[in-house]
């Protein structure tokens, strides 16, 4: 694509600002890759410094932006959000996958397939599955049998959907996922360990997308359930019997234990761990590598191990930063009590 930096800012909704909205703009990078004729964004303060050395001919910055930069500004009032719609204008033209059967799938009996659905090599579609229209699915992957899936679905290659599971419309499933995998259950009897059948079902509702290498277990009994607009990164945990609200945002290597729930709106950023049994209020966000052990109430921010309210949080950390000085303040204090001083518990 190649279009001016006027045509760009009508696009999103900008104002052009210090600069000529002629210039034209061939491609789009990052604040520390750009180059004359590219477009960038500036979304974190912590750029600042990069933003003024780099060399892009325009950069999408927020409305009320005061700085002095070489590039022309286009001032938006979400600079991450328009370049997201501006990179979809440079981006190639997606993959089309020819509607069909490959001659390589294998598909088994009473399997309905909607209108427009394009099965690719070696896929493999079990008694009693049911494919909604224009959904395309992978090469070497694997639907179960009386699986559900519904219109528009994309199933990436090596997915394992397993049997029984409920897919809504217009759901992305990314390489190396496992849906419907049985939930991690046993009792100890007898000196060993027996396995709980696990005989529930995985539902996952609308315009879910759901990165690569997730694992999403079938409930004990009933469903686990991933609700409508929920995005899933890489590598995450889900448990048996686990609902996740609507609209959820779950990043990288997030474990989930069983019949926990999330509300609707919650964030768990990286690497966040849940015990079983609590809940998650509507809108509460759990920072990086928080271990949480409770319910959460609802738009709490909880951070740390054990998580904490943010506030409780923050002071635990300035007192735990302290501590190098306090304990200097202690030596001092035990040197003018004098080292003979019997009411001073002895140094642990």
């Amino acid at each position: 694509m190649n279009a001016t930096i006027d045509e760009l800012a009508a696009l999103v909704g900008g104002q052009v600002a210090g600069g000529s909205g002629e210039t034209r703009i061939t491609g789009v990078a990052s604040i520390a890759d750009a180059v004359e004729g590219q477009l960038t964004f500036f979304g974190n303060s912590r750029y600042l410094q990069s933003l003024k050395r780099c060399r892009a001919s325009a950069a999408l910055v927020p409305r009320d932006f005061a700085e002095e930069i070489s590039a022309t500004q286009i001032r938006v009032e979400n600079p991450s959000l328009a370049f997201a719609q501006i990179l979809e204008k440079f981006a190639p033209a997606p993959v089309v996958y020819k509607p069909g059967i490959h001659p390589t799938a294998v598909i088994g009996d009473d399997v309905a397939l909607g209108d427009g659905v394009s099965i690719q090599p070696y896929a493999v579609i079990e008694n009693g599955a049911r494919i909604g229209p224009n959904t395309v699915i992978g090469s070497h992957s694997f639907i179960g049998q009386n699986a559900t899936l519904g219109a528009d679905c994309k199933i990436f290659p090596h997915v394992t959907i397993r049997e029984s599971s409920i897919l809504g419309a217009r759901v992305a499933v990314h390489s190396g996922t496992v849906i419907g995998s049985d939930g991690f259950g046993y009792e100890f009897a007898n000196g060993k360990h027996v396995k709980i059948p696990q005989i529930g079902f995985v539902q996952i509702d609308d315009d879910v997308e759901i990165g690569a290498n997730v694992t999403i277990d079938r409930a004990r009994f009933g469903r686990t359930w991933i609700q409508e607009g929920t995005k899933i990164d890489n590598l995450v945990q889900i448990a048996h019997n686990v609902t996740v609200g609507k609209h959820c945002i779950l990043v990288s290597q997030v474990g989930i234990s069983g019949s926990t729930r999330l509300g609707n709106y919650v964030t768990l950023a990286g690497q966040v761990g849940l015990v079983g049994h609590i809940e998650i209020g509507d809108a509460a966000i759990i920072g990086a590598k928080s271990g949480v052990s409770k319910s959460v109430p609802p738009k709490e921010h909880w951070f740390g191990i054990p998580a904490l309210h943010e506030d409780d949080f923050k002071k635990r950390l300035a007192y735990t930063n302290r501590l190098e000085k306090l304990n200097a303040r202690v030596k001092k204090l035990e040197q003018i009590l004098g080292s003979n001083d019997k009411s001073l518990p002895p140094e642990s």
